[in-house]
């Protein structure tokens, strides 16, 4: 996972790894909760790398836009896989999250806000 600051001081571009799985989410999670409450507010996760997730890796992704919304702040997931997006889908997240497939877009977006 990588974290790449941002033109606004509270963004930061999150890039995540190719599987979200319940080995890896307690990690992934204490990364993105400790960014958020050192200040960022407004992430891009950035899906593209992201292969498979399970249940536990969408749940950081919920967990982590709660934490956001109770700072004012925004989450938006960047380019999913197909089968990414199709689980997202599924269990009707693309209704919660904002979905780019552009990166400049998304990136524009968040810097504005």
């Amino acid at each position: 996972m990588k974290f790449s600051p941002l033109a606004l001081n509270n963004a930061c571009l999150v890039t995540l790894p190719k599987e979200m799985v319940i080995t890896q989410t307690p990690t992934l999670r204490a990364a993105i909760t400790h960014q958020i409450e050192t200040g960022s507010n407004k992430l891009v996760l950035d899906l593209h790398q992201v292969e498979f997730i399970d249940s536990s890796g969408l749940s950081v992704l919920v967990s982590a836009l709660k934490l956001t919304q109770k700072k004012a702040g925004e989450i938006i997931l960047l380019s999913p896989s197909a089968g990414v997006r199709a689980l997202i889908e599924l269990t009707r997240l693309h209704h919660v999250f904002a979905i780019y497939e552009d990166r400049t877009a998304a990136i524009e977006h968040i810097c504005e806000q």
